[in-house]
């Protein structure tokens, strides 16, 4: 059976270049799978703005929202069409007080893995903290209880298990960007590897 295949030109505009489509849901994990519960699931916010941690229940507070993405990983392979449900980002930020300083922001999460976003990337309405996929819990290892989500980047951006975001006034490069891959990780402009 093939796992992947190529995509027909009439989703040329949908599936970047050098992608395929899987036919499943890979699952790439660099380290251990973390496992935690939604009862001792935190998340905390540092850095310019109120600092604060952030319970289960108080995202399950927040409104909650269904989403229908194209999910594209570095690795060449693109998912149409994952459903999803959770908080958009835009709705998290009016949680919190963000400094008009910020230009940035890195993603924390269960395991030690970080990720940077640049603001005008993070907060876009497309974007979501997801706790669902495909109406079942989202699990663990597709980054469960929670992940980020940001379908306009290459999935490395889109942080498995977050536990907290650092607002920052200058860009700082997390787990994979330390190891050569690109700042900002647009797919359509294939920016896999970073110049540097």
């Amino acid at each position: 059976m093939k796992f992947f295949e190529k995509p027909s030109t009439d989703l040329a505009d949908r599936v970047p270049p050098g992608q395929h489509l899987a036919k499943g849901f890979p699952v790439l994990t660099y380290g251990d799978t973390p496992q935690i519960s939604t009862e001792a699931w935190q998340f905390t916010v540092s850095g310019l703005g109120s600092s604060k941690t952030l319970s289960w229940q108080d995202f399950m507070d927040m409104p909650q929202t269904e989403f229908t993405a194209d999910f594209h990983c570095v690795t060449r392979w693109s998912k149409l069409d994952v459903k999803w449900c959770g908080i958009k980002v835009v709705d998290f930020l009016k949680e919190i007080d963000v400094e008009p300083t910020v230009t940035d922001v890195m993603a924390h999460c269960y395991g030690g893995y970080t990720t940077n976003i640049s603001m005008e990337d993070f907060a876009r309405e497309e974007n979501f903290f997801a706790h669902t996929l495909f109406d079942e819990p989202l699990p663990a290892e597709h980054g469960g209880p929670m992940r980020l989500v940001v379908p306009h980047l290459y999935a490395w951006k889109s942080a498995k298990w977050i536990n907290g975001l650092e607002f920052l006034a200058d860009r700082e490069l997390g787990f994979w960007e330390k190891n050569g891959y690109h700042h900002r990780g647009e797919p359509f402009a294939e920016e896999r590897y970073s110049s540097l």
